[in-house]
């Protein structure tokens, strides 16, 4: 299964408190890489040691590359990351006009916070978890989600 996380809300939070997050080390603090959701680390060595490709969607505009890297110093590898200009082009060629479309990537399950994206996936008929950020069980809703499929 391919799995898709969104970035902000869902792995990194607008506001300090709007979930625990991982510990940042001080080299993390110094270059500016961002916190990311308490478990995170986990769930993605998790889901890929259980056979899954997991990786980024986002519509941010941050660079791929920087993505890649804030993730690797909390131990995290992703197959992919997708970020806005990725998105455009693609949804462009398939004349899309919705925020995102999983399914354009090969992606069968994303996770993110907002619920126009998780209408969207009721509409055009892609698999969403939508992640509140109060919500404490959402690494068993996510692994469970993935071990059904």
């Amino acid at each position: 299964m391919t799995v898709s996380f969104d970035l902000d809300g869902t792995l990194i939070p607008f506001q300090e408190d709007d979930f625990a997050t991982e510990k940042r080390n001080f080299f993390q603090r110094l270059i500016g890489i961002e916190p990311i959701r308490m478990g995170a680390t986990f769930l993605f060595k998790e889901l890929n040691r259980r056979g899954h490709k997991v990786g980024i969607y986002t519509t941010s505009y941050r660079n791929i590359t920087w993505i890649r890297f804030q993730l690797l110093t909390y131990g995290i590898r992703t197959d992919f990351v997708i970020n806005e200009a990725l998105n455009r082009a693609k949804l462009q060629t398939k004349n899309l006009s919705c925020s995102k479309y999983p399914p354009a990537f090969n992606i069968d399950l994303h996770i993110d916070d907002a619920a126009g994206v998780a209408i969207e996936g009721e509409k055009l008929n892609f698999k969403t978890i939508l992640l509140l950020k109060n919500d404490l069980d959402w690494l068993d809703k996510i692994i469970n989600t993935c071990n059904d499929n």
